[in-house]
């Protein structure tokens, strides 16, 4: 999608930190961290959100939880623990039109749903 600010990083149309990508992914450092690590997880096939997902996108969105586990590591939260969010709709809190999964950790996050 042309305007979607995702989709732009993706073609490096707008500067991001990169911290990963592969053919089907990108992971870069949210530019409003809420956390001490705070990173956005995305699928470089624009989606919309979760409800666009279909039967075929099922090995995209293994992949995204293989990464994310990968970079909690590497960023040194795997250990004590961190958070994976994804919203979806507007009240569901979602911004971006554009499917994403936030990594979340660095800190004591607090109890949340679920």
């Amino acid at each position: 999608m042309s305007d979607c600010i995702f989709c732009k990083i993706i073609r490096k149309e707008i500067p991001a930190q990169m911290i990963y990508e592969d053919e089907e992914l990108v992971a870069f450092k949210d530019i409003h961290p809420v956390a001490p690590v705070h990173v956005l997880v995305i699928p470089k096939k624009h989606m919309v959100s979760v409800n666009d997902l279909t039967d075929g996108d099922a090995k995209t969105m293994g992949s995204i939880f293989i990464v994310i586990k990968k970079l909690a590591s590497e960023l040194g939260i795997a250990e004590s623990g961190f958070r994976v969010v994804a919203n979806s709709g507007e009240d569901g809190g979602q911004e971006v039109g554009h499917l994403h999964f936030h990594l979340l950790g660095g800190k004591p996050l607090g109890k949340k749903i679920g």
